[in-house]
Parts: C-alpha cells; sequence; structure tokens
C-alpha cells in the first residue's frame, strides 16, 4: 500500500500529481481516459470510481488524476486518497505493446536506430520535465519525417 509523499499541482488546474513512497508500476506507463478502459486495471477503475474524473495516468512512483470541473480540489482529494492509498505495486502494462510504451523499451522492440536516437534524446531532456509536471511521452511511430507522439498523463490534456 503506497503512501503518499507529496501531492503537487501541474500546469493544468483540473490535474494534481501524486509522489507515492513506493510504486505502483516498474518502468510502464498506464494511460485511461474513461471508467471504460479502466475496468481491467485495479487502482484507475478505483480512481474513476471516486466520480468527476476524467482521466488517471500512473508509472513508477507517480499518479496524476485529472477532474471535471463540477468538484473543487479541496472536496476530491481527500477522496481520491482512498484508493490511491489501498493500491499495489502493479509490474505489467495497461495492455499496449511494447513499441507503444515510451523510454527505452519502444527503442529496443522498435529495433530502428533513428527512434533510438530520438528516444535518448527525449529521455534526458523533455521527459524528465513532462514528468515533474505529472505527465509522459511516448513514441508511437516514425514515417517519412514524421514522428507521431502521444501526451499522457497531465500533459496529454
Amino acid at each position: 500500500m503506497p503512501k503518499i509523499a507529496d501531492i503537487q499541482e501541474t500546469p493544468n488546474p483540473n490535474a494534481v500529481k501524486f509522489i507515492l513512497r513506493e510504486p505502483v508500476s516498474h518502468g510502464t506507463s498506464h494511460q485511461f481516459e474513461s471508467i471504460e478502459t479502466a475496468k481491467e486495471d485495479e487502482l484507475a477503475n478505483a480512481i474513476f470510481k471516486i466520480g468527476n474524473v476524467v482521466s488517471v495516468f500512473y508509472m513508477d512512483k507517480m499518479i496524476t488524476v485529472e477532474k471535471n470541473d463540477e468538484v473543487d480540489w479541496d472536496e476530491a482529494l481527500p477522496l481520491l486518497a482512498v484508493p490511491i492509498r489501498a493500491a499495489e505495486a502493479v509490474s505489467n502494462g495497461n495492455g499496449t505493446a511494447a513499441s507503444a510504451v515510451g523510454g527505452a523499451i519502444a527503442a529496443a522492440a522498435n529495433g530502428d536506430p533513428q527512434i533510438a536516437e530520438i528516444d535518448a534524446l527525449l529521455d534526458e531532456r523533455i521527459r524528465p520535465y513532462l514528468a515533474s509536471d505529472g505527465g509522459w511521452l511516448e513514441i508511437l511511430s516514425l514515417e517519412d519525417k514524421k514522428l507521431k507522439i502521444r501526451y499522457q498523463g497531465a500533459c496529454g490534456s
């Protein structure tokens, strides 16, 4: 059961980042945009069941929750803390292929040296800043010099 070490605001006023003392995943990102997409994920499903939740993103020792405008953070935070504290560590992904996961996993799964170089640059210069704001970035593809990415967490909205 992870303990909440800190709760931080993000640039998105409807999203907060919970910093945990123990990980809820190990190197894999988990993004859910609705309770329907989270039905197989115990943690995300429990967070959505609180109500007024728009999205849930988590990886390692971070959970980012985005809410709608119907509820204030003063009301939502104590309710969200309950399923977050009850969470168990998760070590597998949310059903996406390894190539859809950001970081070194994507580069290794893809085998394309250009993507590996881009991914290393993202790991060094971009992802740390996104993570500090409760978000993440994953590479989806590189086609005809066009890089497709997906923002996750607070950055995804």
